[in-house]
């Protein structure tokens, strides 16, 4: 594969910073892969093993390289989506493939629902849209208790509540959010506060991202291909259950993908119906 080239791209409030790696050679769409807040570096392993198609990464708006210009607090779904619209424009490449997972996910879907015409294919991995759960009301209040921990005590506490949540099986009990927050220090974080306000997850993100509220009349009618997919090592939790119900609502079934909420970050091999590895779950879903 072609070295990355890196570019930027200004967009109302924000510079986006995107990665190109290029493929002359290649008849299939651009495949685009997002995640958030998590940034283009997530995604290099996966990238390098589609070296016969043109790979685009980024980093999204308020994320590493991509500074936001606005100084707003919060990034919500609907920009990202705007984000991702105006990229994917300034590529030139006409209709592209998206591989999005979690927070991506959630803003891929919105970008389908906006701009159909811009993507052929939609692979939205674990989306952690809280909305679509049973319990709603007990994961909603957990993600702002989360948000509300890291603006009183810091990122280190508000972490530790994080990964509390994610890693939780089955539904969310309706005390969550006024539970004591486990040690930092047991997760390797700083118990000690520095001051910033400014982290992607659990101050820009974390509410507006859990909160929002898919158009599912339009991501029906879409002639976008959206699979929807969940982890094999993730069942229970909540972006896993998110995915399942995203996938109830369109009218399909979930697709088991390898690993759990980040299986794809270390490109390893697995086992299972096509015996290989994440590469060949992502190329059956294009056809």
């Amino acid at each position: 594969m072609t070295e990355p080239t890196t570019r930027t791209l200004d967009v109302p409030g924000a510079v986006l910073t995107y990665d190109l790696r290029p493929n002359d050679s290649g008849t299939e769409p651009v495949l685009l892969m997002i995640g958030s807040p998590m940034g283009a570096a997530g995604f290099g392993t996966l990238a390098g093993a589609f070296a016969d198609r043109t790979v685009v990464t980024y980093d999204p708006r308020g994320v590493e390289r991509s500074a936001r210009t606005d100084g707003a607090p919060e990034s919500r779904p609907d920009e990202h989506a705007d984000d991702l619209h105006r990229l994917i424009a300034a590529l030139g490449a006409g209709p592209v493939d998206v591989f999005a997972s979690s927070g991506g996910a959630v803003n891929a879907l919105a970008l389908v629902a906006r701009h159909p015409e811009q993507v052929r294919t939609l692979v939205a991995h674990e989306p952690p849209a809280a909305q679509v759960l049973p319990d709603r009301e007990a994961a909603l209040a957990a993600a702002v208790d989360i948000h509300e921990t890291y603006l009183r005590s810091g990122f280190g506490p508000a972490m530790a509540k994080f990964i509390g949540l994610v890693g939780h099986k089955g539904t969310i009990p309706a005390d969550f959010a006024g539970r004591p927050g486990p040690d930092p220090a047991l997760f390797g974080l700083p118990t000690a506060d520095d001051g910033s306000r400014d982290d992607p997850l659990v101050g820009q993100n974390m509410v507006s991202c859990s909160h929002y509220r898919h158009d599912f009349d339009a991501l029906r009618t879409a002639p976008t291909g959206i699979v929807v997919a969940a982890g094999a090592e993730s069942a229970g939790e909540l972006a896993h259950r998110a995915a399942v119900a995203i996938a109830e609502r369109l009218g399909r079934a979930p697709a088991a993908f390898p690993g759990g909420h980040g299986g794809f970050l270390g490109g390893q091999k697995i086992t299972g119906a096509l015996g290989s590895d994440y590469r060949d779950y992502l190329a059956e879903a294009w056809t």
